[in-house]
């Protein structure tokens, strides 16, 4: 249970998901990270972990799964969550190193209002308040406050609910530097500095419409690395 990352799954996004999976592998041969670990919606229903109507206007398969992570994960030491359409460009051991075992999660707090009322997908881009927060977690998972997430709660509680991390007090939500949640085609690097975990998150080079996005040459180059390795 100790250091696992868990990436959502979507089907329709299955090569963004392998692309996240290998740039995360292959940096962490020189760290124990536990696992990387897919949330698929349909295994986690198969399991008797998520029993929620499926939503159409859910943008992801996993948009309210990442919740269950604590549970998944015993509610013991930490883990992270991130989304699928991520590339990272560093050691997992930089981003556990900034847990502060004060918090219940740690996430970079996001300013974030879409240009775009659809994804790439097609599917609805709702604005909401801590936009993005969610796309990156740093769980405590063995935080007092996360016991909140048992599995009723995950399943029946409402999205905004869960994305706003309404469960907690804001002194339990620690920040994270933009580095590590950076949000393609709205920081940039004079401003926010270098990224160290890209995100996608407008459509990455997988989309047909958003081939050529910033930053499409560092996915591009993974992919072919995936392939080549």
């Amino acid at each position: 249970m100790y250091n696992n990352i868990y990436v959502g799954w979507d089907s329709r996004e299955d090569i963004a998901y392998q692309v996240c999976e290998h740039s995360i592998r292959r940096r962490s041969k020189e760290y124990s990270v536990g696992d990387v670990v897919p949330l698929k919606q349909d295994t986690l229903r198969e399991q008797k972990l998520y029993w929620r109507d499926k939503d159409k206007l859910s943008s992801t398969e996993f948009t309210l799964t990442r919740f269950l992570v604590p549970h998944i994960n015993g509610y013991k030491s930490w883990a992270v969550f991130c989304d699928c359409d991520m590339v990272w460009q560093i050691n997992p051991r930089d981003l556990f190193s900034l847990r502060d075992d004060n918090k219940a999660v740690m996430v970079v707090k996001h300013e974030y209002e879409p240009t775009e009322s659809t994804k790439m997908d097609g599917q609805a881009q709702l604005p909401y308040p801590r936009k993005n927060w969610s796309s990156m977690i740093l769980w405590n998972c063995s935080h007092p406050k996360n016991k909140a997430l048992d599995l009723e709660t995950v399943n029946t509680a409402s999205p905004s609910f869960l994305h706003r991390f309404e469960w907690l007090d804001d002194d339990d939500i620690g920040e994270l530097p933009h580095a590590y949640n950076w949000l393609v085609g709205w920081y940039d690097i004079e401003h926010d500095g270098e990224p160290k975990i890209l995100h996608y998150t407008e459509g990455g080079p997988w989309f047909e419409e958003t081939r050529n996005c910033e930053f499409d040459h560092i996915w591009k180059r993974e992919l072919i690395n995936l392939y080549t390795s």
